[in-house]
């Protein structure tokens, strides 16, 4: 699919189920990478020991209380993933969800943006998703093109002293990563837990 046949437009109201079920499954092919990226870390796995010597003295089951820290920290980092990037935000200042739309109308791709923290910020992808059975055609250049062209309108509309873009990547989502790399989007900074990173922000002056 070439991306001339895509269009870009706000989400309807009657696919937000299907946008939604768009983003939970961007989110579930990465939280497994994003677990075990975490929990692979030495300081996670030093917690992880110490809890699971705590709870032998409490659980009859070594295996139990070997393999229950594990399970919650795995459940918890899944549920906040799901939170964070499983749902639709509400509409922000620059307008949206938007999605994008093959010739045969088929919604395969979601992009919401919203104004940065502070003045000269710029504007910030809080989504973008693409449906797996529509991925390395092009649906992720055209949703961020678009939103380059909405950050700079946006800019131009509210005095900013720049147009400016940032998306946020998880870790494990390499494929995005070099995407956003080869669209002349440059790391500039990360947050995470405990000292090791688990989202990578780029951004590129517009």
């Amino acid at each position: 699919m070439a991306p001339g046949h895509l269009s870009v437009r706000e989400m309807r109201e009657d696919e937000r189920p299907l946008v939604l079920e768009m983003l939970k499954a961007g989110v579930k092919d990465t939280e497994n990478r994003v677990a075990l990226h975490t929990l692979t870390r030495p300081p996670a796995l030093l917690l992880l020991a110490a809890a699971s010597s705590g709870l032998r003295f409490v659980l009859a089951s070594f295996a139990l209380a070997l393999l229950l820290p594990v399970f919650l920290a795995v459940a918890a980092m899944k549920l906040g993933l799901r939170a964070r990037w499983g749902s639709l935000p509400p509409p922000g200042g620059l307008g949206g969800p938007w999605v994008a739309v093959r010739s045969s109308g088929d919604v395969c791709g979601v992009l919401a943006l919203a104004p940065g923290s502070s003045a000269g910020d710029g504007a910030r992808v809080t989504r973008l998703s693409v449906s797996r059975w529509h991925r390395r055609r092009g649906v992720g250049r055209r949703l961020l093109a678009f939103a380059e062209s909405r950050a700079r309108a946006w800019a131009g509309g509210m005095g900013e002293p720049r147009a400016r873009l940032v998306v946020p990547v998880a870790v494990a989502a390499w494929g995005v990563a070099g995407m956003l790399e080869g669209c002349g989007y440059q790391a500039e900074g990360s947050w995470g837990c405990m000292g090791y990173t688990l989202v990578r922000e780029f951004s590129k002056d517009l």
